[in-house]
């Protein structure tokens, strides 16, 4: 694999006009398959999500489609790219049908029988066959969010950016997303934007972790927990006990699980921990000096 295959992202900046600076020097290879990108509530993802999609553009930096310079050439990204946003609006009186259908001939999908075959095909994918005809300003908020996945899916995209991807759904939608999402990186790049570990540690093989406008990790979930083994510990703190200065903490019947990162175990009271990725992820806060890591 080459760097000329996939999404190439290099010293990406954007700074907004009420002077917050979103994004600052983001370097990422991104290869074909599902890449996670986790980082905390302000962190610069949906920032760079919106750059990506052309949304916006950055103050400086390159962006490379397969070896193709996007910032100069913005049509080709847009003609390879599904967008699912975190809001999704729709018009008031369509049915997802016509919406899905429209969005596809906006696509260049202008074979009708074709178009139309694949419509069916993403409606199914999305459990919303059954619902197809009824506005979609009608939906729930779940049904919604299936529906943005669908129109994301349209014209077979060979970058696809999902931001927050699962906010809203129930766990059976949840799992049907991500299915979804796992057959589409057999084919092409999915970039999974989101602050829920656990979903990037079940479906990436490689993931970057974004701060402050800034990667401040980045590898497989078994790299990135590695240098962690044998450096975590976790004791349950009774209720009313001071708790000992620590990495997470999280609540637990008997007061709260505290989880330390040290060398050596700080007491008595302290056992092993087996590290995870979310481990990682508040570690890696820490570092960039932010308050969720204390």
């Amino acid at each position: 694999m080459t760097l000329e295959n996939g999404l190439l992202i290099e010293d990406l900046t954007k700074t907004y006009r009420n002077g917050v600076r979103a994004l600052n020097g983001v370097n990422l290879h991104v290869p074909p398959g599902m890449y996670g990108l986790l980082g905390p509530n302000g962190a610069g993802k949906s920032s760079l999500m919106r750059t990506l999609a052309t949304l916006q553009s950055p103050d400086g930096g390159r962006i490379r489609l397969d070896g193709v310079d996007v910032l100069a050439d913005p049509d080709y990204q847009r003609k390879r790219l599904g967008y699912l946003p975190q809001q999704i609006g729709a018009y008031p009186g369509m049915s997802a049908r016509t919406l899905l259908d429209r969005f596809a001939w906006l696509k260049g999908r202008t074979d009708a029988k074709s178009r139309a075959e694949e419509v069916g095909s993403l409606l199914e994918k999305v459990n919303l066959a059954g619902v197809a005809e009824r506005a979609v300003a009608t939906y729930s908020g779940g049904m919604l969010r299936r529906f943005g996945i669908a129109l994301a899916l349209v014209g077979s995209p060979r970058l696809l950016i999902v931001d927050e991807p699962t906010a809203g759904l129930d766990p059976a939608e949840r799992n049907r997303f991500h299915r979804v999402l796992a057959d589409v990186a057999a084919e092409s790049i999915v970039l999974l934007s989101t602050h829920i570990v656990e979903d990037v540690e079940n479906l990436c093989h490689r993931l970057a972790i974004l701060a402050g406008g800034r990667i401040v990790a980045e590898g497989t979930p078994a790299q990135l927990v590695a240098p962690y083994q044998g450096r975590l510990w976790s004791s349950v703190i009774p209720r009313g006990e001071a708790l000992p200065e620590h990495l997470h903490v999280a609540a637990s019947p008997e007061g709260s699980k505290v989880i330390v990162h040290a060398d050596a175990a700080p007491d008595e009271r302290f056992a092993a921990h087996t590290p995870r990725l979310e481990d990682v992820y508040y570690v890696a806060l820490g570092q960039a000096g932010l308050a969720e890591a204390a």
